[in-house]
């Protein structure tokens, strides 16, 4: 007599058909994000990401030829929506000083929405510079800067600015930055509500380092 013996099977380990391309790149990515983030670069293997989204390593390398390259293109799509929530900013018919405050904003919340394409694009320690993230901020982290400083260049021209324009471009972000970074790090502490906190930073900075 034949005994058929039950076997309990990972959901993870069992391999999936084949999908649309981009499909299964954006899956890919989307692990990847999370693996990046949770084992740190250097922790996150081809293999974990593989098994996360049912493939096997040499299947996941016909999408990526290394993690590196998976580090990029992370990286790459975060400056890029950025880019694209600055070019809908810049468009907008109100004055330079409500472009400004709709750059901010746009900026805070991708890094609260996304927060793991955030902390990887612009929280990356040496090994992730090397491996991918300083290629994407030398190729598109540039020209998202440089949008940004020049609307604050034009509220400099309009006789607006208490300082200069680099130094403010570059206090204003940090201070975006520093908000984010904070609330997606140390979840634990006992922040008030999000909304209130981003409005009295941003009318804070906005009041401190330009003139009426």
């Amino acid at each position: 007599m034949r005994i058929l013996t039950a076997v309990t099977l990972n959901p993870r380990s069992q391999r999936k058909p084949k999908g649309e391309g981009h499909a299964r790149r954006a899956e890919i990515l989307a692990a990847a994000e999370r693996i990046f983030v949770e084992h740190g670069y250097e922790g996150a293997t081809i293999r974990k990401i593989a098994d996360e989204v049912g493939l096997s390593s040499t299947a996941l390398y016909m999408h990526f030829p290394e993690k590196s390259a998976i580090l990029h293109e992370i990286c790459s799509r975060a400056f890029s929506s950025l880019l694209e929530a600055n070019e809908a900013a810049i468009t907008h018919p109100g004055g330079p000083e409500v472009r400004l405050r709709l750059m901010l904003r746009a900026y805070v919340n991708f890094g609260f929405e996304n927060p793991n394409a955030y902390r990887l694009a612009y929280m990356t320690r040496p090994v992730e510079l090397r491996e991918g993230a300083q290629s994407a901020a030398t190729e598109l982290g540039h020209e998202l800067f440089r949008s940004f400083e020049r609307t604050v260049e034009d509220i400099g021209a309009a006789g607006h600015l208490r300082g200069d324009a680099r130094s403010t471009a570059q206090a204003l972000w940090a201070g975006g930055h520093g908000v984010v970074s904070l609330m997606i790090t140390k979840p634990y502490f006992d922040w008030v509500e999000r909304e209130t906190l981003v409005n009295t930073l941003m009318d804070g900075l906005m009041a401190g380092l330009l003139k009426p």
